[in-house]
């Protein structure tokens, strides 16, 4: 980095959401509210915030002596902070319990301490939190942690996040302003996404390192064609003593409708012999279905987006794709979808195994019909 010697003090804020992203692995599609939280707990789930907040920071260690840190107290910054060595400003006292009005608050607390920009671990839920003060009063910058993350706010990944952080900090990266999008949790539990658009925050701005809006599909005529005859070499390749497990997506439910069984549209499922053999599964459970068993994943990427992993599917998890293997992984879309995307996302949450992901994969586009697509 060209100017990263400049010796000039910037002051960062950190604010980490402990609780997002907890109900990703459980297959809650979310944690807002206490209720869904103590589920996911019941259910196993468990903190994936801080190890993220962890790897952002990490990245940062070399500039330490560069970078006043001001961070929320406890688990929303301040121990992901000390426990990668950095000293910081921290904010209030610690709670047992975090809400939304903590997020808020130290929000506030991070604009009167003069930060240069303001980064939050946490899922779209905490980029409406901090939208609500920040407005765009601040630069704001997203570690993604949630389930959902419809939002333009969020780096593809942790160390992304750092990369950027830093770039803008020392090199004058650009602003830009990005949407702020959430959905309705209970209407997506149920299988209907319902986004809205919040308003806008200014994020520093790396094509290469931030991800996009989500878009929803155009379900025109030609894609539904375009889908169908995907679902049907897909079914035509399926092997009888094989577990597939099946993501969720416009594309990969239209397997499910021409099998004649009732898929998911937002869930992960598991067919075998061509049937539904379990519904909207969670990361134990489809971990018990595929021991010692063949066992495919089939994907398709997040319109706008890219990722196959890491967003919206988390069921899918890191033990899950390590126990499947990288030559079992089915990704399809529609070509519509795949025209939109330069490349193609992982962000599994195991750094070492987005690298291995990482490099070219076929994705199938039509029937009989294959492209390959660079992973990064």
């Amino acid at each position: 980095m060209s100017n990263i010697n400049d010796v000039s003090l910037k002051t960062v804020g950190l604010i980490v959401n402990p609780i997002a992203g907890m109900g990703g692995a459980v297959g809650l599609k979310g944690t807002d509210g206490k209720a869904i939280l103590e589920r996911a707990i019941i259910l196993g789930a468990k903190p994936i915030a801080p190890a993220r907040a962890e790897s952002f920071l990490s990245e940062l260690k070399s500039f330490k002596g560069k970078i006043r840190l001001v961070v929320g107290a406890g688990r929303m910054g301040e121990d992901e902070a000390r426990n990668c060595g950095f000293a910081c400003v921290v904010l209030e006292k610690t709670k047992k319990e975090t809400t939304a009005e903590d997020t808020m608050k130290f929000a506030r607390r991070i604009i009167d301490a003069g930060a240069d920009l303001l980064v939050f671990c946490g899922g779209d839920g905490t980029a409406r939190d901090v939208l609500n003060i920040v407005g765009t009063n601040l630069p704001v910058l997203g570690v993604p942690t949630g389930v959902k993350m419809h939002s333009a706010v969020f780096a593809v990944g942790p160390r992304a996040a750092a990369r950027i952080a830093l770039e803008f900090l020392w090199e004058e990266l650009p602003l830009r302003e990005a949407e702020v999008m959430d959905v309705d949790e209970d209407a997506f539990r149920k299988g209907r996404v319902s986004a809205r658009l919040y308003g806008y925050v200014l994020t520093p701005y790396e094509p290469d390192l931030i991800q996009g809006a989500k878009m929803a599909s155009l379900m025109t005529e030609s894609e539904m064609r375009n889908q169908a005859a995907i679902a049907i070499y897909v079914i035509e390749n399926m092997k009888p003593d094989v577990i597939y497990i099946i993501g969720p997506g416009t594309t990969t439910r239209t397997i499910g409708d021409l099998l004649d069984a009732k898929k998911t549209l937002l869930g992960v499922d598991l067919f075998c012999k061509k049937k539904l053999i379990a519904k909207d599964v969670n990361e134990k459970q489809i971990l018990e279905k595929i021991k010692g068993k063949t066992a495919q994943i089939i994907v398709t990427p997040i319109g706008g987006q890219g990722f196959i992993f890491g967003r919206g599917n988390q069921q899918i998890s890191s033990a899950v794709i390590h126990e499947v293997g990288r030559d079992n992984i089915v990704v399809v879309a529609a070509e519509g979808k795949l025209r939109s995307l330069k490349s193609l996302r992982v962000d599994t949450g195991d750094p070492s195994l987005d690298d291995e992901l990482r490099g070219c994969i076929k994705v199938i586009t039509d029937y009989k019909k294959e492209h390959m697509m660079r992973i990064e």
